[in-house]
């Protein structure tokens, strides 16, 4: 197909803030989990689908399947979804105390 660029799971975006690798960010509407370290600025790759370990509300307890949510003040995941962005669904049932959930990106949002 001529009008074929590439997949899409991952997309080279400008970090909108300084970033590190396996961190999140929200650049525009657009949630990926950077590859690499990159300075605020910088255009990078990040993966914009998947299953990730991102940082999230130590309180917020998700069922797997439940809809998360990106806190871009916070910069971590939260059930919350006033004011905030989502960004796919919980793979496993988090419990309360671990300062991580395991979400499956969804690249459409």
């Amino acid at each position: 197909m001529r009008n074929f660029i590439q997949t899409g799971e991952t997309l080279d975006l400008a970090a909108p803030y300084a970033v590190a690798a396996g961190e999140g960010a929200l650049v525009g509407t657009a949630f990926g989990v950077a590859q690499n370290t990159l300075a605020n600025g910088v255009v990078g790759p990040f993966d914009v689908e998947g299953v990730f370990d991102l940082k999230c509300v130590t309180t917020d307890v998700p069922a797997a399947g439940a809809a998360i949510y990106w806190d871009n003040a916070a910069k971590q995941c939260t059930t919350t979804s006033a004011g905030n962005t989502k960004i796919g669904v919980a793979t496993v049932t988090k419990s309360s105390g671990p300062a991580v959930a395991r979400v499956r990106l969804n690249g459409a949002f």
